[in-house]
């Protein structure tokens, strides 16, 4: 895993996101735009935009950030504002070791995430073709970070492998280095170069030997902790300096 296929330097050379969907509102939609369910199926209560406050880049790399910012849509109110983008139709890969550096916000009820989505549902819908969160954090766990996966032939027999990590020092309100190494046999959780989890696949099992496209996102409030939001907290800022992917 020693060439580089693909790069993303927000810092050095910022770009337009051109290689990035801008998610916006509130739904989990279908691939044909139907609504699935209400709140990204994880009872999220932002409302993700394109608005400049909610995504930028700076001299620090890319922004994702929740405001507390009332808006209106579809005859229902969001409380929050935030951003999630992904790479789908654009970038995907199957097998190889994406770094991600990023920065991560500190508050009750912040959930960001750096996760992968299956290009083609070769297997079927969610859960049957696999979800790889390579990082997930809980804002009111400042020294914690998670990695999972998702599978398993429909949501009556839907499988949650979790692996979490408590960093020895510091915050993830600092620059890390999250990693994940994946190949036919395990896929491998990373932080700074110390691997904290490893998975073993099995053919027939778990359905990750497909192309898988990047998600970057911030939800505000959720199933995956489900605290009260410290608005005190807000605005919150995710800062993704750089992305590599080798194979």
């Amino acid at each position: 895993m020693n060439k580089l296929i693909w790069q993303q330097d927000f810092v050095h050379h910022p770009t337009d996101l051109k290689e990035w969907n801008i998610r916006l509102g509130n739904d989990l939609l279908d691939d044909l735009g139907h609504v699935l369910a209400p709140g990204w199926g994880n009872g999220e209560q932002q409302f993700y935009t394109g608005n400049h406050h909610n995504l930028y880049i700076d001299q620090s790399g890319l922004n994702l950030c929740a405001h507390r910012e009332e808006t209106l849509a579809n005859g229902q109110r969001f409380a929050y504002t935030s951003a999630r983008i992904d790479t789908k139709d654009h970038f995907s890969f199957c097998y190889g070791k994406l770094v991600v550096r990023a920065k991560l916000p500190v508050g009750h009820g912040l959930w960001p995430a750096v996760w992968l989505l299956p290009q083609q549902q070769a297997y079927g819908p969610w859960p049957a073709s696999g979800e790889i969160d390579m990082l997930e954090a809980k804002g009111r766990l400042p020294q914690h970070v998670f990695g999972t996966l998702h599978y398993g032939k429909d949501w009556d027999h839907k499988v949650t492998d979790e692996f979490s990590y408590q960093l020895e020092k510091g915050t993830i309100n600092e620059f890390h280095d999250y990693a994940m190494e994946w190949n036919a046999d395990s896929i491998r959780w990373l932080i700074d170069g110390h691997c904290y989890a490893e998975r073993e696949l099995r053919p027939g099992i778990t359905p990750f030997d497909e192309q898988f496209y990047l998600v970057l996102n911030l939800a505000v409030g959720g199933w995956y902790d489900n605290v009260p939001v410290d608005e005190a907290a807000l605005p919150a800022v995710m800062t993704v300096s750089n992305i590599w992917v080798y194979q």
